[in-house]
């Protein structure tokens, strides 16, 4: 089953919650090929410095990752929780809108693996990162609950 990556967009956005709401993520795009999205920063974003802080750009990469892996994953009934986030902050960013795009580089059975970039309103690249994800089978547990995505109630 083949999602229209600008409606898989529309239902994130429509469901944001915990730490994506708290970012303000907005999805332009969505698919098991590519996610991309965009977060206006403002004052909850920065350091002490006033400039955007590490752990928004390291988060936004991660959750991407989660967001593409995992539609890949559900077309196989599994999910996929992260194992690994490595970011590395190229340029720093004090205020406009960042732009993330994460694609995977492999996709196995068992693991993903998701790169991409963060590029600020100049187009100039602010941070680049790769996640590794491991994928759950049905009927997993996590953290001592089945697996996957909670609704938000």
């Amino acid at each position: 089953m083949t999602v229209d990556p600008t409606e898989a967009a529309a239902f994130l956005n429509a469901n944001r919650d915990g730490w994506s709401a708290g970012m303000k993520i907005h999805y332009l795009r969505a698919s098991r090929d590519e996610v991309v999205a965009t977060v206006d920063i403002g004052p909850e974003h920065h350091q002490g410095y006033g400039i955007v802080h590490g752990g928004v750009y390291a988060g936004v990469i991660e959750t991407l990752a989660s967001v593409g892996a995992a539609l890949d994953a559900m077309a196989a009934g599994r999910t996929v929780v992260g194992l690994e986030n490595h970011t590395s902050f190229v340029r720093a960013v004090r205020s406009g809108t960042l732009t993330c795009t994460m694609r995977p580089i492999t996709r196995g059975r068992r693991s993903q693996l998701w790169e991409g970039t963060v590029v600020g309103a100049e187009g100039k690249v602010a941070a680049t990162g790769r996640v590794r994800l491991l994928c759950l089978e049905p009927g997993s547990e996590l953290a001592g609950e089945p697996a996957g995505i909670k609704s938000a109630t």
